[in-house]
């Protein structure tokens, strides 16, 4: 008989008819095999799943900063007589220390601002490249723009959109 049971020995090992004990305890080649693709495929799906909620995330930091800048500049406004003429990234930082207005620390920072006496436009750029502005005319019309990083299409599945 190829599998003797001996009493001393622990039961997932066997004696050989050579004498020889061996362990048949573990897993096959094949168990692990099916083990391993099963987690390939779950990192399939996920890891997309994961790098367009990063996307999100940058981008929403992005939006927020925006619109603080927008408070912003709408206060320094009222501190000037109604007029934008201010509305730098200097004197938006002066006016708010959280807003950034230099890339770095990993963050969304103030890329650059537009300004006139009833006018301004501030840019924000994302840690992923897009940009995102707010700008009021003239007339006080408010407008949301993002822009992707080129090839990207991040902005509403886009290159450009609104928000």
């Amino acid at each position: 008989n190829p599998r003797l049971h001996h009493p001393l020995l622990r039961t997932n090992q066997r004696l050989t008819t050579l004498g020889r004990v061996t362990d048949s305890s573990g897993f096959s080649l094949i168990e692990l095999l099916v083990v391993i693709l099963i987690i390939g495929v779950l990192a399939a799906i996920l890891i997309p799943s994961f790098l367009s909620s990063t996307a999100k995330a940058s981008d929403a930091q992005t939006k927020e900063l925006v619109r603080t800048a927008e408070t912003t500049a709408e206060a320094i406004a009222v501190a000037n007589d109604g007029k934008y003429g201010k509305v730098t990234p200097e004197e938006l930082k002066a006016a708010e220390p959280t807003i950034e207005t230099a890339a770095g620390k990993g963050r969304a920072y103030v890329l650059k601002t537009t300004h006139g006496e009833s006018e301004y436009s501030v840019t924000a750029k994302a840690t992923n490249g897009d940009e995102f502005t707010i700008s009021r005319d003239a007339n006080g019309t408010i407008t949301r723009s993002c822009i992707s990083s080129p090839g990207k299409t991040d902005c509403g599945g886009k290159e450009t959109s609104t928000w």
